[in-house]
């Protein structure tokens, strides 16, 4: 009991600082938040030896938590999100020859031909996401 009320003292001066930046309660928690990572993530980025990495990395699930209690995600269809992915990376249709050509992509996206398993599997691959978001 003596060691928590020790920590509690120790910890009271630099709760009032932190407190704001790792409560995510309401809407307005979370688009603080969100801002915030996005400042951290353009100062740190992927530097696990950053000393604010450990920040970053905390109020990104901070913000997950709320985003899965709060925040409901719009279903998409796998040309949806292909149209995203692309809109996103700043690709063209011929940017995609994985796929196939210009006109095979063209045809997707206009719902005149639906993708196949090895075009999900290498959207999956290029955009690093599962196979299941354009299924």
């Amino acid at each position: 009991m003596e060691d928590v009320k020790k920590f509690a003292e120790a910890v009271q001066p630099y709760w009032a600082v932190v407190e704001p930046v790792l409560t995510v309660r309401t809407e307005a928690d979370y688009e603080r938040a969100v801002a915030r990572l996005s400042d951290l993530l353009d100062a740190v980025g992927d530097d696990t030896a950053h000393p604010l990495y450990g920040l970053l990395d905390t109020l990104g699930t901070l913000i997950r938590a709320y985003e899965d209690e709060h925040v409901a995600l719009p279903k998409a269809t796998g040309v949806e999100a292909l149209q995203y992915l692309m809109e996103e990376h700043s690709l063209t249709q011929s940017d995609l020859p994985e796929v196939g050509s210009q006109g095979v992509v063209s045809e997707l996206l206009r719902g005149k031909r639906r993708l196949n398993i090895r075009q999900i599997h290498a959207l999956a691959e290029r955009f690093h996401v599962s196979p299941a978001v354009f299924i």
